[in-house]
């Protein structure tokens, strides 16, 4: 059994933590960890589902069922890593700035070989057996009974929805001998299924293309034969923006990241990415990859490429790195591979960046939704995270494609990891670059899409239903950390009750497919044979690698130095000229935009036909992009004050 759930790739759009202290309070994290237990035991908070209810009980797991499970390691000071990490990410503070080396981290801050000892034997004292380890984690796997044994409590089968699941009956408890020495353990519960083992990657996926005619820039191009909308006549979408045209909209002038290394995490790889990018930057004006720019570290194998639509992540790790070098065309890039979708391998992605300290700014495209994330999950990443802090890592992810989830769950919420406090969520816009690469304006991103009706004479059910928009809204378990004050309204804080809550995203770029990026990937063409080919492409997916590109041209501006955690720097800047202040109405009040867009029928050619419609821009479901901060762009998007503010610093 895994002891994770398969993440989705948040962005390809194309139609717990630690124990409780000062620190940790300001920045909003959710209880997990060691808390009073039975006798002699602390319970580990938040390692036992929500949905494992009473009612929900169908009675007792087997107990010879076989579980595989992660337990945690605390480290030597779990409280002061959260309180040193919010330290010098804070540009207030007088250690800001002053980062470790990732031995000084683990020195100070990792979990000593007698913890490891002391965890491995009341672990195998239990009857489970330690199948793999490293220096923040054990593996282990053992009959049922064993780990009820070691977790003092019972495994039962539980309803979930028209599934059954396994998952403790009561929280789960380690001795409390072992001093602390336990952040959370994962693995207890099976939702939502077992992973299976495939080590061969499948090929990419089957071509996509994109129907013209397309604007070269917003707005040039229009059919007068069309129907208008909102009073006047929209234009062709365009073919897809490149580096020139977001460079000038984010204000990147002369900057461009030369000395920062981004990262990149996704599932899996994609077998023809070198060549991709090195294609993809030759013909569309993008300075030419140097020896050794861009590298890869990966698993030694793969799992659950079926499961986790192996070949889809193919497109995201090509959008991910395309973009970042058409933004950042100085910076190295380092794209580090999960052997698969689910939490344990993607953790293993962001700690081999981390323990090795191989970049300043990570680029994340992936997520799953808050309500499916447990805080013993939610403790496993955060760790990673601070961690990453005090190196001066930031962690950036896209806060997803489906706005306010109603329309995709029935219920409001957020994605996560972007809801952690500590990472940078980032949200989505459309942008309009008009002529000369001039910034004309940007709106949230929000898709209603309206057909052409068969005569060709209106747009049918004009707007159209909502199909797409930037994630945000506001948590149901992280409080509100201690950058958002004064900048988040009440009004989104306390959406969900009295308390104030974390509020997504932070920062935005654009992500809108109708005005998004044209990407180069080698695709299955409709004979089978494999070819490269080029088509625009959106989603946050696409904004948290254009935002990551801009931090690195922020960090080149800060004099080579790490930026590291952004936020509490983000907030700082809010309301300045550092910001466009996106909303969704930026020519004025009742200003509305709209384009037309053509799509082949069959995804490829005009074999099957084309489908024109209408797509109106600024319209995310329940959010709005507002004057000041919101839950669709955060605080704005980049300015080329933004990146020229660091040089004052």
């Amino acid at each position: 059994m895994r002891s994770s759930r398969p993440r989705l790739r948040a962005g390809l759009t194309w139609a717990a933590t630690l124990p409780m202290v000062a620190g940790a309070l300001a920045l909003g994290i959710p209880s997990a960890g060691a808390d009073t237990g039975p006798a002699g035991r602390d319970a580990l908070q938040g390692t036992k589902p929500l949905w494992a209810t009473q009612q929900a009980d169908r009675g007792s797991a087997s107990d010879a069922a076989q579980v595989t499970a992660r337990v945690y390691l605390a480290g030597r000071d779990a409280a002061g890593l959260a309180r040193f990490a919010a330290e010098v990410s804070d540009p207030d503070s007088a250690s800001y700035g002053t980062y470790l080396s990732a031995k000084e981290a683990d020195a100070r801050f990792g979990a000593t070989s007698a913890q490891t000892a002391q965890v491995t034997a009341w672990l195998k004292a239990a009857g489970l057996k330690v199948t793999g380890s490293n220096r923040h984690y054990l593996t282990v796997t053992g009959a049922t009974a064993a780990v009820e044994k070691a977790f003092s409590t019972q495994l039962h089968n539980y309803a979930k929805g028209s599934r059954t699941y396994r998952a403790p009956e009561v929280t789960p408890s380690v001795p409390q001998s072992l001093h602390g020495a336990v952040l959370t353990v994962t693995g207890l519960d099976n939702a939502p299924h077992q992973a299976h083992h495939d080590d061969t990657l499948p090929p990419p996926d089957s071509v996509f293309r994109n129907a013209g005619p397309f604007s070269t820039y917003y707005g040039s191009k229009t059919d007068k034969k069309l129907p208008s909308a909102y009073g006047a006549k929209a234009p062709y979408a365009i073919k897809g923006y490149t580096g020139k045209q977001l460079r000038a909209a984010y204000g990147a002038k002369n900057v461009t990241g030369k000395g920062v290394t981004v990262a990149i995490t996704d599932a899996y790889a994609s077998p023809t990415i070198v060549q991709d990018a090195k294609k993809y930057a030759g013909r569309n004006g993008d300075q030419a990859y140097r020896k050794g720019q861009l590298t890869q570290v990966l698993p030694a194998d793969y799992n659950s490429t079926e499961e986790c639509g192996a070949s889809g992540w193919y497109g995201e790790e090509t959008l991910d790195v395309e973009a970042v070098h058409a933004v950042a065309p100085d910076a190295d890039i380092v794209y580090v591979g999960g052997a698969s979708c689910f939490d344990d391998d993607l953790l293993d992605a962001l700690g081999t960046i981390v323990d090795g300290r191989l970049a300043d700014i990570v680029s994340n495209s992936w997520g799953d939704l808050e309500s499916n994330e447990t805080p013993a999950s939610a403790a496993a990443y955060d760790q990673v995270f601070q961690r990453g802090a005090v190196e001066g890592i930031g962690f950036y992810f896209s806060s997803g494609d489906s706005g306010d989830n109603v329309a995709s769950t029935g219920t409001k919420q957020v994605d996560m990891p972007a809801n952690s406090a500590w990472v940078t969520a980032v949200g989505g816009t459309s942008l309009a670059v008009g002529k000369n690469d001039k910034y004309q304006w940007e709106t949230g991103w929000g898709t209603l899409r309206a057909p052409l009706s068969a005569n060709g004479s209106t747009w049918e059910g004009f707007p159209g239903p909502y199909t797409s928009g930037a994630g945000g809204g506001t948590s149901a378990t992280v409080a509100q950390p201690y950058y958002q004050q004064g900048a988040v309204p009440d009004s989104l804080a306390k959406a969900n009750g009295k308390a104030r809550k974390r509020v997504v995203p932070d920062i935005a770029a654009v992500a809108d497919p109708n005005t998004g990026f044209l990407v180069g990937q080698t695709q299955t063409l409709p004979d089978g044979s494999l070819g490269y080919d080029e088509y625009r492409i959106g989603g946050t997916s696409l904004a948290a690698p254009v935002i990551a590109g801009v931090q690195a041209l922020a960090q080149q501006a800060h004099h080579g130095l790490p930026i590291g955690f952004a936020n509490p720097a983000i907030y700082q800047r809010y309301g300045t000229s550092a910001y466009h202040d996106v909303t969704d109405h930026p020519l004025g009040t009742g200003s509305q935009f709209a384009v037309v867009r053509n799509d082949f029928a069959n995804g490829a050619d005009d074999a099957d036909g084309i489908i024109t419609s209408l797509r109106s821009l600024g319209k995310d479901s329940s959010l709005s992009a507002v004057v000041g901060y919101d839950n669709v762009t955060g605080v704005g998007t980049p300015t080329s004050g933004y990146v020229t503010s660091y040089r004052k610093r």
